[in-house]
Parts: structure tokens; C-alpha cells; sequence
């Protein structure tokens, strides 16, 4: 097999090893999945503005997140499912993120729990959490995440229902038989019936809670110290109402372009967010990084840093352990050479000025920068 040279490569490879299933429930989005390439597309509409002659013999990649100290401002994204990627599942992802310096997102609907994960090692690791109807079980599995030493909840607030993947519907997604949801085993929650469309969906119609409102994210607030970071932000206002609310940060996220269609890439969705936030609470960014220089661009736009979701169970299916190891060592070298060469020596030193992008005042119409 030929080497690995990007993260993208992985994709086209775990199509070639994994069932239709479980291949199609990871890559689609919903519906049209304007959204899911728009994620991408967003990116490249962002050009550079290098500065030169700037000392880059050394380069500081560090940064902290709700006050941990991280190798890097690049991210594990909760994904479902693991183990349906590779055997090792979650655990891998687990080891190579805290080999890397960095932070782990479990998965509610995880193939191994909060314990099992937690066995791994150590490393910092944050729990993302789906309301469920029965606040009792919400009530438990955070007091679990809390207990396995999980440093804060990553809330996903965009998904009242589930988005309408059409591959799943097709191929009547289930989860495989030999695989649960772990962190539900017990609760009698783990387990997914076949379905006469998406199992999935038939699973969080009868399971999440459709009443979820900004008064949960209070409650959830009085059962655990743990931050609440609120995944699937996307405009001013919600980011605004997520300071009041007390959240501890915000995840600017489509929900990797699976939920609703046609909302726009979180790439572009990001400035807005960042500026109803007002500098009160970080925000990152989730949604189509595969390379360095998307981490840039995202930072220059005002991220504390960004989440990657699909290039783990891609590289987890193509390589275990190892595959993903390679995506954050792969990302991280590009991330450092894009620095380098716009200019930059710390991530306090990436501005709004590096980057130009095609919602900006044209450069002629502002006044010339004194020099």
C-alpha cells in the first residue's frame, strides 16, 4: 500500500475495508449534503496574507483549553460507534489522543464506556452528552463520566431529532450485532432495533428528549461541576443566550453536516459566533478540517481551537491505533509549517489580518495600513 501523505487519504481507504453499513453511515450527511461539502468548500475560499522575514526557528504549538494544557489546538470530535470502524474502537482513539498531547470527546453512543475508556491511561477527556428523556439516566451517566475522571460535558444541542441521512435509510442502518451502546448497557438503552427505515432514528425518536431547552442546560449545571461546552452553535444569537446560560464554551458545529442541510459551514458560521460570545467564553470550531492550514484559518477567525470527527473512524478503520496517530501527527506537522509560514511563533500571534477571506471589505476600499 502506498504511504499515507494526507489526511483525506483515509477516507478512500476505509471505503475500501469497511461493510456499505457502517462506510455510508460515517461519510453521508443529510439529505442533498450541500452542507456536508460546503464544510469543506468554505475552507478554500479563505487565502493567506504570510508575513515575511519573521524569525520561525522555533515554534510554540501549546495552548490551553478550559485551562488544561494541550500539545496543540487540534482536537478529538465525538463520533459514534467506534468499534464498527476497527475492533479496538474507542480505546484506540483514546490511547493516540492522549499520545498526542491532547483532548479526547467520548461519544454518548459509544462502543466502550466511560470506564472502559477511562482504563486506558491517562489524558484529558471530555464526555458529549445527549439528553435523554428519562433525566435519571442523564443524572447517572454524568455522575459516571465525572467519577472516570472526565473533565468536562460536551452538550449536543442540534439534535432534537435526527437529521435525515438518506444512505442510513437505504441501507436500514442498525447497529452491528455484536457491538452496544456501552455507556446504556445496564439501562437497558443499549441495544438498537432493526427498523423499517434508520434504526438510529427510530432510536432517538423514542429515546432523546425533544423538549430540550436552555433551562436543561442550567439544570445540568446544578448536577455536576463539570464545564458544559454547547456543541451545535451557529449564529450570534444562540451564542449570546449560551454566556447567559453559564456555559463554559461553545462548539461552533453542523454536526458534521448531518443534521439540518443547508446550513452554512461552520468555517463561515464561525466569526459570527465568535462575536456574539463577545470574548466572554472560547469558541472551536467542528466541521470539515482536514488539513494544517483549515486549524489556521480557523484560529485566525477567532477558534480556541477545532475538533475533527470523520478522519478518526476513517483512519481508525484504515489502521487502528496507529491510522489515527497518523491524522493528529499529520495535522499537527501541517498546522506548524502553515505558522511558519505566515509568520507566526505562537497561537497568540495568529490574527484576523493573516487571512483574507470573501466576505471582507475589499483591501482598496479601507485605508492604506500605516507602515
Amino acid at each position: 500500500m502506498e504511504e499515507v501523505t494526507n489526511v483525506t487519504e483515509y477516507q478512500e481507504i476505509a471505503k475500501k475495508k469497511l461493510p456499505k453499513m457502517a462506510y455510508d453511515y460515517y461519510a453521508s450527511g443529510a439529505e442533498d449534503q450541500w452542507t456536508l461539502a460546503e464544510n469543506r468548500n468554505a475552507f478554500s475560499r479563505i487565502l493567506f496574507r504570510p508575513r515575511i522575514l519573521i524569525d520561525v526557528s522555533k515554534i510554540d504549538m501549546t495552548t490551553t483549553v478550559l485551562g488544561f494544557k494541550i500539545s496543540m489546538p487540534i482536537m478529538i470530535a465525538p463520533t459514534a460507534f467506534q468499534k464498527m470502524a476497527h475492533p479496538e474502537g474507542e480505546y484506540a482513539t483514546a490511547r493516540a489522543a492522549s499520545a498526542a498531547g491532547t483532548i479526547m470527546t467520548l461519544s454518548s453512543w459509544a462502543t466502550s464506556s466511560v470506564e472502559e475508556v477511562a482504563s486506558t491511561g491517562p489524558g484529558i477527556r471530555f464526555f458529549q452528552l445527549y439528553v435523554y428523556k428519562d433525566r435519571n439516566v442523564v443524572a447517572q451517566l454524568v455522575r459516571r463520566a465525572e467519577r472516570a475522571g472526565f473533565k468536562a460535558i460536551a452538550l449536543t444541542v442540534d439534535t432534537p431529532r435526527l437529521g435525515r441521512r438518506e444512505a442510513d435509510i437505504k441501507n436500514r442502518f442498525v447497529l452491528p450485532p455484536f457491538l452496544t451502546l456501552k455507556n446504556f448497557e445496564g439501562l437497558d438503552l443499549g441495544k438498537m432495533d432493526q427498523a423499517n427505515d434508520s434504526g438510529l432514528a427510530s432510536y432517538v425518536a423514542g429515546q432523546i428528549d425533544r423538549t430540550l431547552s436552555w433551562k436543561d442546560v442550567q439544570w445540568l449545571q446544578t448536577i455536576t461541576s463539570m464545564p458544559i461546552l454547547v456543541k451545535g452553535v451557529l449564529t450570534a444569537e444562540d451564542a449570546r443566550l449560551a454566556v447567559q446560560a453559564g456555559a463554559a464554551g461553545i462548539i461552533v458545529s453542523n454536526h458534521g453536516a448531518r443534521q439540518l442541510d443547508y446550513v452554512p459551514a461552520t468555517i463561515s458560521a464561525l466569526e459570527e459566533v465568535v462575536k456574539g460570545a463577545q470574548g466572554r467564553i472560547p469558541v472551536f470550531l467542528d466541521g470539515g478540517v482536514r488539513r494544517g492550514t483549515d486549524v489556521f484559518k480557523a484560529l485566525a477567525l477567532g477558534a480556541s481551537g477545532i475538533f475533527i470527527g470523520r478522519p478518526v473512524v476513517f483512519s481508525l478503520a484504515a489502521e487502528g491505533e496507529a491510522g489515527v496517530k497518523k491524522v493528529l501527527q499529520m495535522l499537527r506537522d501541517e498546522f506548524e509549517l502553515t505558522m511558519a509560514l505566515s509568520g507566526c511563533r505562537s497561537i497568540k500571534e495568529i490574527t484576523r489580518n493573516h487571512i483574507v477571506t470573501d466576505w471582507d471589505t475589499p483591501r482598496a476600499a479601507l485605508p492604506a495600513p500605516r507602515l
